[in-house]
């Protein structure tokens, strides 16, 4: 594995760091008025999702690792366990239903999402940009209310509560950003 200099970690590293790999989120480079210049870097934990604030110098060496990254078809739930399979060499994964979070309800019947594997562990799964959801419950469309940022709750058929813009109705589909958790366009 590459070892990297503190000053060169940017969010979105993966890093060896106290016996664990843990994800930039927030680097801030901060240069104080005495003593040496330092990259301030707030890092979750990619197993157990805990957060850490550490502080590296620009002389400190750091293992950046590379996570392979596997497209795979989501089949079913068990046991709170989701079945992935590869594409290619039809080989089943089982991966922990914790690693989605929130975004768990989003993951779809044949969806395809990317896996990122450390050796044989899968780390994390990132679903698709954008999922289609229909809204089985919102206020009736009103017309003349065309606000510039007026939003009403919906609810999805997913289960999830999001808010979305007063021309869209019941029974509509629509696109919803899965990063986001939140209302992208009209289907």
């Amino acid at each position: 594995m590459p070892k990297i200099n503190g000053n060169e970690i940017r969010p979105g590293f993966i890093l060896e760091h106290d016996n664990g790999l843990w994800a930039a989120v927030k680097v801030a480079h901060v240069k104080p008025g005495k003593g040496g210049a330092f990259a301030q870097v707030e890092l979750k934990n990619l197993r157990d999702g805990r957060k850490l604030n550490e502080r590296f110098r620009s002389e400190d060496k750091v293992e950046q690792v590379r996570l392979d990254n596997k497209d795979q078809q989501f089949l079913y739930e068990t046991e709170g366990r989701l079945v992935f399979m590869d594409g290619e060499t039809y080989e089943q994964a089982e991966i922990d239903a914790e690693l989605l979070g929130d975004r768990r309800p989003f993951l779809q019947d044949g969806m395809t999402a990317t896996v990122e594997y450390h050796g044989e562990e899968a780390l994390s799964v990132r679903l698709p940009q954008k999922v289609k959801c229909r809204i089985v419950e919102t206020e009736p469309v009103v017309r003349g209310q065309t606000a510039a940022n007026s939003f009403k709750p919906a609810i999805l058929d997913n289960g999830v509560r999001i808010m979305v813009p007063p021309f869209v109705g019941q029974d509509e589909e629509i696109w919803v950003h899965t990063e986001l958790m939140e209302y992208s366009e009209r289907a």
